[in-house]
């Protein structure tokens, strides 16, 4: 079998062993449910499907979550099987360094997928049971929100690997990863939001502003999610900016694939050029 193919075999048996997809299976469930249900209850008055509500609350959670997750997963997945010497057991087996860094990656994406998956998908059906009965019809803005969150889980999970790939301690790695975590989740929407009222629209005109949201994975996200679908913009309050934004999906999807690659390659590249 291909080392890769044993590789990632490996740590998605290692994620099932340490019960980690179905922790975060779990955990994903909870909250979309807690806030599908709560989120759900004008919806009967105002006629909007209650997977709308859902797909509008889970877009601003899972920009705090997703990323969390992904950084859990992938800080120490160089540095940390370095440290433990287990890196060097298994480079001495015919195996190349860019297959343990494919192999490892992918199993972690799979376990972040299938975790995504299914903990959005059955809070999902159990809420449209609960208002009614299943009705596929309405299920694309959802569907379009769990594929979003797991490649904006690939964009951290590229970036903690490009750190475990840098650092030469876990608990550097766990510093810097929670820092960057920090910094395009939390900080540079703040600073984006000062700067935006501090301008007052001079220099910082509409084409820079997507220029300037291009350069953070979860801006980009957000985009996808609460821009791609009218009723979804419109309930979301967000049907003023997909007419300013004027970013057209394949352009969004683009520049989320090069928040994966970018970082991944850059990983591979460190980790290739590093010494055990």
């Amino acid at each position: 079998m291909n080392p890769t193919l044993i590789i990632i075999e490996k740590e998605i048996r290692d994620g099932l062993r340490n019960r980690w997809v179905l922790a975060v299976t779990l955990l994903l469930a909870a909250l979309a449910l807690s806030l599908g249900f709560l989120g759900s209850a004008p919806t009967g008055t105002v006629k909007v499907d209650p997977l709308t509500v859902t797909v509008v609350s889970l877009s601003s959670l899972s920009i705090f979550l997703v990323p969390l997750i992904a950084m859990l997963l992938s800080y120490d997945a160089i540095v940390g099987e370095i440290e433990r010497g287990t890196m060097a057991l298994l480079l001495s087996h015919p195996v190349a360094r860019w297959q343990v860094v494919v192999g490892k990656f992918f199993g972690h994406l799979a376990i972040l997928a299938i975790a995504t998956f299914f903990g959005y998908g059955l809070a999902g059906l159990a809420l449209q049971m609960a208002h009614g009965g299943v009705d596929f019809s309405t299920w694309m803005p959802f569907l379009f929100l769990i594929l979003a969150s797991i490649l904006l889980g690939a964009c951290f999970l590229s970036i903690g690997y490009l750190i475990s790939a840098i650092v030469r301690e876990r608990a550097t790695a766990a510093g810097i990863a929670i820092g960057v975590w920090l910094f395009l989740v939390v900080i540079y929407d703040m600073v984006l939001l000062g700067a935006l009222v501090a301008d007052q629209g001079k220099l910082i005109t509409a084409p820079l502003l997507n220029l300037i949201l291009m350069f953070n994975p979860t801006d980009v996200y957000r985009l996808l999610n609460l821009t791609g679908y009218e009723n979804v913009a419109m309930f979301a309050g967000m049907a003023g900016l997909s007419e300013q934004a004027r970013i057209p999906m394949p352009v969004l999807f683009g520049v989320q694939s090069l928040w994966i690659i970018v970082p991944f390659a850059l990983a591979a590249l460190a980790f290739h050029r590093r010494a055990l």
